[in-house]
């Protein structure tokens, strides 16, 4: 008899911050009771090209499914295809838009819009920087929606001395809101 794995959907963008959602994928791939399905836009190809030096082929070997990112006909574009939820990381504000609006253009907004639809658990972590009112209200739009918005900022209390370990403790941070707990990923708070 086999386990059914739980399912987690796995959205990268153009936005800078490739390393959030290659280091996710790298956690999943360890988990024996995680299913990983990843899908990328054309522009988050080319930014993990830039800042992880990275290729497409390398990117999907972590994942465990993988998605054109214009199959509106895959899988995880049908709410009847369960899943825990839906991780978009990095976010683009394009992409934030486009599901803060439920303009489902392509795999990625679909498959976070199935998710929002279905109750189920959808997590943006938004790069850009200064924001304006726009990608402010589109936020408050998922928010109501009953999306978590999770924007990458590093935390300082726990001293962290490397980019990676930064990377670890939001990307630990985030997977723990889905039941993914690893040891070592990040100190959870304690108090002083």
């Amino acid at each position: 008899m086999s386990i059914q794995k739980k399912r987690l959907v796995i959205a990268m963008t153009g936005a800078t911050g490739a390393i959030y959602g290659v280091r996710m994928l790298q956690v999943l791939q360890q988990q024996d009771d995680w299913e990983s399905h990843l899908v990328i836009s054309n522009a988050g190809l080319v930014n993990l090209k830039y800042e992880l030096d990275m290729s497409r082929s390398e990117l999907y070997a972590l994942a465990d499914i993988t998605h054109g990112v214009d199959d509106i006909a895959a899988s995880i574009a049908s709410g009847s295809f369960k899943t825990e939820g839906v991780i978009v990381s990095p976010c683009s504000m394009k992409t934030l838009a486009a599901i803060a609006h439920g303009f489902g253009d392509n795999l990625i907004s679909r498959a976070a819009d199935v998710a929002l639809k279905e109750r189920r658990r959808v997590v943006i972590m938004p790069r850009e920087t200064p924001l304006n009112l726009a990608h402010i209200r589109n936020m408050a739009s998922v928010t109501e929606m009953g999306g978590i918005i999770f924007p990458p900022m590093p935390a300082f209390y726990n001293k962290s001395n490397s980019i990676a370990a930064m990377v670890d403790e939001g990307v630990g941070r985030v997977l723990d809101m889905f039941g993914v707990n690893v040891e070592g990923l990040y100190t959870h708070w304690e108090g002083l």
